[in-house]
């Protein structure tokens, strides 16, 4: 499963969950899956950022440099 499939899954629990209309046996069900989606996203967006690195040159040779999201006028991450 990749991440959008595993989003858009987490937010149809969010959802169903959120209506309050669900069963309680369901609902603990679908708290389960909602929170194995959540741990595969993070999962996957920890390995995105382990790729992601932005190449900048530096005294005329090219080095790496992670990746630093950016920052919202709070200081907090935009994304």
């Amino acid at each position: 499963m990749n991440f959008e499939e595993a989003m858009n899954q987490l937010e149809d629990i969010v959802s169903q969950l959120e209506r309050g209309d669900v069963p309680l046996e369901k609902a603990i069900d679908l708290f389960q899956q909602g929170m194995q989606l959540s741990q595969l996203c993070s999962q996957k967006l920890t390995q995105v950022e382990r790729k992601i690195e932005t190449i900048v040159e530096q005294d005329g040779q090219l080095g790496k440099k992670p990746f630093e999201p950016p920052m919202e006028e709070s200081g907090e991450y935009a994304g």
